[in-house]
């Protein structure tokens, strides 16, 4: 996936939105930006398949040698699917955080929280601010 083809959440969350059978999916990750703050990560403790979500509330945790950090889901809905490869291969998300880096998979059960989220060029506006 392509950086400037995704919604962005304020906390740093990517989205790409597609549909699967007949329901949206929202497959989310971290965004470069994130991963640059965070640096040198150290453990990622995935949602669980079948785990509600509530946006904008945590739903898994990220671990760097600096801190521990949300992951924030940026919609309402269901975990469906989560990426097992990333807790051994958590450079992953330093070097392909729009793709292989992605953390999971959402059927979305309530479409407001799309409202919230940015275009590219908002999101990169909103980095170079902070």
């Amino acid at each position: 996936m392509k950086p400037e083809e995704l919604l962005y959440a304020k906390t740093h969350e990517w989205v790409a939105i597609a549909e699967e059978n007949g329901t949206k999916v929202a497959t989310l990750g971290i965004s470069a930006f994130a991963v640059e703050a965070l640096t040198d990560l150290v453990y990622i403790d995935l949602p669980k398949v079948g785990q509600k979500v509530e946006a904008e509330q945590p739903f898994c945790e990220v671990e760097s040698v600096k801190a521990v950090s949300d992951v924030y889901s940026p919609l309402e809905g269901e975990v469906i699917a989560v990426n097992d490869a990333l807790p051994d291969a958590l450079e992953t998300l330093g070097s392909d955080p729009y793709g292989e880096g992605w953390v999971a998979k959402i059927k979305i059960a309530d479409e407001a929280g799309l409202a919230n989220l940015m275009d590219h060029t908002a999101y990169t506006k909103q980095c170079e601010e902070s």
